[in-house]
């Protein structure tokens, strides 16, 4: 049977201690992070008010803040929205009982008092403490139902090491994901928690896409040894790999760029997962595989199971 032609012959395979070092250095530096740093939780989770204003002309950042200062609001954060002639206000929890109404009026009237121009509130949203932890608690459970169902699907498809080395990529992923968002303080919302499940999506697509030429390639290549397999099959699939990861990147950094503040969160988060992704699939969940010892007997039962099992030797 005639094997596929390669168009690269990279020894990924050869350099995995050194990727495993800087997985495990990342992962550490990423946990660190979270610990000491913590997530910038949006309202979502926190609670609280967000107030969208779009005004007439293009108001001066610093005296919008001072009127929010000057009001009582000095916990209030204050950003642009997609114009420059448009902010949202955002308003932590309070310990006063203030309802949304009464809440965004005394919010246009301190904004009001400094301006000439005509303001006009455009949106109004309010989410109660309770409601953040239940959101909270939600988005972690997730997040694990997604990677119990991936190790599931991936166990019934190919074989249980390959589950291993699949959730083994995308803890990896999510974690050092998380931990850049934790760095750099990225507002962490629903938004975020939508986009760490694309990444998971994104990177077992990966994923599957190379174990799929491992298992074929097993019993293609039967004389050659296991990291050998691995490494051939990462080669072929290399060329897709990064033109995948190329053409989505183009998106996401078009999305992070001209989208505007309300998805920049999102589109900032995929474009650490896909990056990060693409480097799993190679140097996490193909190792993992041979840290576990995978063989050609190991497939070679799998596919005892079908319709042709004496076309094998």
């Amino acid at each position: 049977m005639r094997i596929l032609d390669q168009t690269t012959n990279i020894d990924f395979i050869g350099k995995r201690k050194i990727a495993f070092a800087l997985s495990a250095i990342l992962i550490v530096l990423s946990i660190t992070s979270l610990v000491t740093r913590g997530l910038n939780f949006g309202l979502d989770f926190t609670g609280g008010a967000l107030i969208e204003v779009a005004y007439s002309d293009a108001p001066n950042m610093e005296e919008v803040r001072d009127s929010l200062l000057n009001a009582g609001l000095d916990d209030a954060v204050v950003q642009t929205f997609g114009l420059d002639t448009e902010i949202v206000v955002r308003i932590p929890p309070r310990a006063e009982e203030e309802s949304s109404a009464e809440l965004s009026t005394v919010v246009l009237q301190a904004l009001r008092g400094g301006f000439e121009g005509d303001i006009e509130v455009r949106r109004v949203e309010f989410v109660g403490p309770q409601v953040g932890e239940e959101l909270t608690e939600q988005g972690i459970l997730a997040v694990v139902y997604a990677l119990i169902g991936i190790f599931l699907y991936v166990m019934v498809r190919f074989q249980w090491r390959f589950s291993v080395g699949a959730v083994a990529a995308l803890v990896h992923d999510v974690i050092i994901t998380m931990g850049i968002i934790s760095l750099v303080q990225v507002e962490f919302d629903l938004t975020v928690v939508a986009a760490l499940l694309a990444v998971i999506g994104y990177s077992l697509n990966d994923t599957i896409v190379l174990f799929d030429r491992i298992r074929e390639n097993f019993p293609r290549l039967r004389n050659s040894k296991p990291i050998e397999v691995v490494n051939t099959s990462v080669n072929q699939t290399l060329s897709r790999t990064l033109m995948t990861s190329l053409t989505t990147l183009l998106v996401l950094i078009a999305l992070f760029i001209f989208g505007g503040e309300i998805i920049n969160a999102f589109a900032f988060t995929l474009i650490i997962g896909v990056l990060v992704g693409t480097y799993s699939s190679i140097y996490v969940a193909s190792t993992t595989l041979l840290e576990l010892g995978v063989s050609k007997f190991d497939l070679l039962q799998v596919e005892k199971e079908g319709a042709t099992p004496d076309s094998l030797p």
